[in-house]
This record gives C-alpha cells, structure tokens and sequence, in this order.
C-alpha cells in the first residue's frame, strides 16, 4: 500500500476540516520518513485551524505539531537515527541549541506542514530518540508541552533549585508537566484552577499544594509559603498578572508562557521594581532541551498527564474536547489501537 490518510484543511475553519488519500511521501537526503502513533493537541492547534495565527500557510494544510512514531525508512546521509527506532519530533525545524534561536525557524503544524497523518517525513535533525519508558501516546506530549515546561525551569533564566517552589496557573499540560518535573527535581509545586474538580485531580498526582483561583489567591500562596513567595511561575493564564506578582518571591521568574486571559498582559509596576522579578517569554525550546526532557523523564519515571485519547477518525471530537478545556493532554491515536475517552 502506497496511500495514507490525512487530515488537512483547503482554507482556514474548523468546517474545512475533511480527511483525505494521499500518497505516502519519500525521505529525502538528509530526511526520516516516520510511521506516526499518536499526535498530541495543543490550544495553538485550534488558533491555527481558526485564523492561520497569521503565518503563511500552504494549502492543503495539515494541522498538528506533536507526534511519537516510528522511523520506517531513511533518506541518504542520515546518520542520527536508523529504521525500526521509536522518535518524537522537535517543535521548531532547526533550533538545535543554544540561548538565541536561529533566524528563519519554521514550525511543523504552521510554515510547515502538520503530523495529523499516518505518515510523516521529518529532516534527522528534527528528531530525537523516544523516551523508552513511555509508549507513543504519553511520548507524543513531550514536543511542545513538555519542552515548553522544561525550558520555563531549567532553559532559559536561573535554574530551579531544589527546595524552591513553582507555581503554575492552570491544569493543562505545560501546568502539570511544570509541576512533574518540579517535584522530581526536589522541588515543591503549587497548582491553581477555578475547577475544585481538577484541584482534587492536582493533589491525587501528588502535587505539594492545589490553590483555589479566586480574588486574593495570591494570599493562600504566601500563607502556604511561609510569606515567602514562589521562586518560579509557569504564567498560563496571562491577562491580569496582579495576583501573580504578588505570590512572587523576592528575586523570582516568571515565565510567560499562555494567553487564555487575553493577549495583553497587564501587570503591577511596583512589584515587578521592588521584587526585582525576571519576566522572560517562553517559545517552546531546542532539541538540546527535548533531550534532556527524555533523559529526566526515563530517570524519575515520569508519566505525563493525558486527559483523553482519540481514534484518529474522530479529529474533530478531539478538538472540541481541547476548546473546552482538559485537564492535561488531549491525545489523538493514530496507529488503530482503542480509544481512551474521558
């Protein structure tokens, strides 16, 4: 057989979505053709499909930029991987490693087409060993969401310390990674959410402290830190930061990472003065970074958080699972094993 199927879009909306046979494409010098198990959802996939984010998009467009599969096949040259080795992709196309990204990065799911497909060809350099501990399902979440946490904490900025306490708002997956590797780091996590629900959820992981997300949130952190402050946020929310500066430690980062609260932030000048906070962005990350996400995972055992599995036939159900919020990852089966829905 030398056709596969697809998920693409000819124009932008979620109503353009339709499945499709295509023929299963080549590696080329250089690249990996990978047979792909399972793809990960992030909230970007869903802007993508909706609006483009603006980037300018090739048509038919395959959306996704997170998947675990397996290398069936190698291009000329290739020496990094070998046919029959299980892979997960990196986010960006060439940022290998280093503080500064290079000019002209594309991302596979936006400038470069998606992994909603059964097969995929990615350049070697775009691939990095999966984790053996973690079946393609749970590895698949690593590319974005796991790197994103990583290099929050460990990356970019001062490095999390043992001891130190991270906050994260929110229970999606870069949330709950965050606080994965915080706790496997020696570190403690605190874990806010409007959701009592989802903060039960929080402390069955084992997370140190869930906080209801209300007004004066940021006292039930101060009182759970002894007055102190939190060394690093994981800022998913955006919007309104004041809550947040105020839960901040003296000398603390905070890591932008989400906008849900609105794509301007707005934040208290004072603290950010007087607490000398860092602020920094977060972009994802280099391959260098999923790597060593591979390595932390495998030592301390590290089960990332899916909320949801699909059949790969029902995209679509998948997506509105992550319009409404889940608590972790949204996952989407590929290779035909069953379904896991919450």
């Amino acid at each position: 057989m030398n056709t596969m199927q697809q998920w693409q879009m000819t124009t932008l909306g979620e109503t353009a979505l339709e499945r499709a046979t295509v023929a299963i494409p080549r590696p080329g010098p250089g690249e990996v053709l990978v047979k792909v198990g399972a793809v990960s959802l992030n909230y970007r996939d869903a802007l993508m499909i909706d609006s483009g984010m603006g980037l300018p998009l090739t048509f038919p467009y395959v959306p996704g930029s997170d998947m675990a599969g397996e290398v069936v096949a190698v291009g000329g040259g290739v020496t990094r991987v070998r046919a029959g080795e299980r892979v997960v992709n990196t986010f960006w196309d060439r940022w290998i490693d280093g503080e500064r990204a290079p000019a002209g990065l594309q991302i596979f799911g936006g400038t470069l087409q998606g992994v909603l497909r059964e097969y995929a060809v990615f350049p070697e350099d775009a691939v990095v060993r999966a984790p053996a501990t973690l079946d393609d399902v749970a590895a698949s979440t690593l590319t974005c969401a796991g790197v994103t946490a990583w290099s929050a904490l460990f990356g970019h900025g001062r490095r999390l310390a043992a001891g130190e306490t991270v906050l994260a708002t929110g229970t999606g997956g870069v949330a709950l990674f965050g606080a994965q590797l915080a706790l496997a780091h020696g570190a403690h996590a605190i874990v806010t959410s409007a959701s009592e629900a989802k903060l039960a959820r929080v402390r069955a992981l084992g997370v140190t402290h869930g906080v209801p997300r209300r007004d004066g949130w940021s006292e039930d952190v101060l009182r759970l830190t002894e007055g102190r402050g939190v060394e690093q946020v994981l800022e998913l929310a955006g919007g309104d930061m004041g809550e947040t500066m105020s839960a901040l430690a003296h000398g603390g980062k905070v890591s932008v990472i989400g906008m849900l609260g609105g794509q301007t932030l707005q934040l208290p000048v004072y603290p950010v003065l007087l607490k000398r906070a860092h602020i920094q962005g977060i972009g994802v990350g280099h391959r260098a970074g999923l790597e060593s996400l591979v390595t932390m995972i495998e030592r301390h055992a590290i089960t990332p958080v899916v909320d949801a599995v699909y059949d790969f036939a029902d995209f679509r159900q998948a997506l509105a699972h992550l319009r409404r919020g889940a608590f972790g990852k949204v996952v989407v089966r590929v290779d035909g094993a069953p379904a896991r829905v919450a």
